[in-house]
């Protein structure tokens, strides 16, 4: 039986999302191995470091979908692993996510996808929910393409749609899994821009995933660099680029000598 006080966890004033001593993994394949770090309440945090480190994994905890074999969550002050299944349910309704393609479901055009949240969990009227639904779209420049198919839409085109839904449910943190994967320069440069507009204007917590360094350091207020299923530095964006850490220089310069390496 788990009691009300195991639910609820300490965790900084000013975070979030905290996860203490993180340990994931696949079989034997050590994916995180006691990850440590704080994401900031009303700032856009970025998760970086090279293919393979855990940080779709650990996105995934955020909102329960994985569970740590060893370790703790805390988002708000609760203990995810220790949620019961409504528990749970509640506070994933209080958190967007943007899978990497955008998650659409083939079948639906492009208003039913984004109205599927507010249709499953609220009682909100049709008529509320085109009111909600064409606000969220025109937030997202999808003004007009209600009835299009998933299939009729570019890669840019998805994503925004999957932002649009995941927006719907007026989230206090909006997650992003790669947002920019697929995507040229400009078009994630663009979304980067997007999420940042849509992130400053409701004063929500944000956390993104990506690859694209400048992309990411043009709209991040906090950096969190993983390897080796660890954090190995974190800090403000600030902090990041003048990191004294030779693991953290290379990599968001992008250097050839370092700690880091094709193996």
């Amino acid at each position: 039986m788990v009691l009300e006080h195991d639910r609820r966890r300490a965790q900084p004033e000013w975070a979030v999302i905290s996860c203490r001593a993180l340990h994931k993994a696949f079989g034997a394949n050590q994916v995180l191995a006691g990850v440590e770090c704080d994401i900031p309440r009303g700032r856009i945090t970025a998760i970086m470091g090279p293919s393979g480190t855990g940080k779709s994994v650990l996105l995934r905890h955020f909102v329960g979908l994985l569970l740590p074999d060893r370790g703790d969550v805390v988002v708000d002050g609760l203990s995810v692993p220790h949620l019961r299944e409504r528990e749970l349910l509640a506070l994933r309704r209080r958190i967007g996510m943007l899978f990497q393609d955008g998650a659409l479901f083939s079948s639906m055009n492009l208003y039913d996808n984004v109205a599927f949240p507010l249709r499953q969990h609220t009682r909100a009227s049709e008529r509320e929910i085109r009111e909600i639904v064409t606000a969220r779209l025109r937030d997202v420049g999808l003004a007009g393409a209600e009835e299009r198919m998933p299939n009729e839409l570019s890669g840019g085109m998805r994503k925004r749609a999957g932002l649009a839904r995941a927006l719907v449910l007026e989230p206090e943190i909006l997650l992003f899994d790669e947002p920019d994967s697929g995507l040229d320069p400009v078009r994630t440069a663009l979304l980067c821009e997007l999420i940042r507009n849509l992130q400053r204007r409701r004063g929500c917590t944000a956390v993104v995933i990506s690859h694209d360094i400048r992309a990411v350091f043009e709209i991040a207020d906090h950096v969190i660099l993983l390897h080796g299923g660890r954090v190995v530095d974190q800090g403000t964006k600030e902090q990041i680029q003048h990191s004294p850490l030779e693991f953290t220089r290379q990599f968001i310069t992008g250097a050839v000598i370092g700690p880091l390496h094709m193996d």
